[in-house]
């Protein structure tokens, strides 16, 4: 008899990450302020997290977007004016990336409307139990990452 999906750990591990991944776009989803998106939210915690003046090329790896889809997440955000796309004043062929005061705004909007999920979650699970899942998710996404 051939094995059931049960019975590959590895299958149910990704299985596990993936609605994980789901119940989590769609927890941020439902309490982001009306009109952003959860890409867009991903574009905007990005630039939040690691600075200003981020180029297109960057955003999209770290987010593992196509450039199409980045260059219109990128246009969609400008259009709304939550961000700034300019061209970079050392190499005029790069743009970067930056909030904008309304940027900055909808930004905090949308991690206050979060924050009362994030602290059922702090409170569903020890910081000990995130810290010893931490090393097999690394490792995973590392391993996942040096695939061809």
């Amino acid at each position: 008899m051939a094995p059931v999906i049960e019975d590959h750990p590895e299958v149910q591990v990704f299985d596990e990450i993936s609605l994980i991944e789901h119940g989590v776009r769609m927890a941020i989803s439902r309490s982001l302020p009306v009109g952003l998106t959860y890409p867009q939210y991903e574009v905007l915690n990005l630039i939040a997290r690691r600075g200003e003046n981020l180029t297109p090329a960057v955003i999209a790896g770290a987010l593992k977007m196509t450039p199409g889809a980045i260059t219109n997440t990128l246009q969609r955000l400008e259009a709304t004016r939550l961000i700034a796309v300019e061209p970079c004043t050392t190499d005029r062929r790069r743009k970067l990336v930056r909030l904008t005061p309304e940027g900055r705004e909808a930004y905090a909007r949308s991690m206050a409307a979060i924050r009362p999920k994030v602290e059922k979650l702090r409170d569903g699970f020890t910081q000990k139990e995130f810290r010893d899942a931490l090393p097999f998710l690394r490792a995973l996404r590392i391993w996942m990452s040096e695939l061809p």
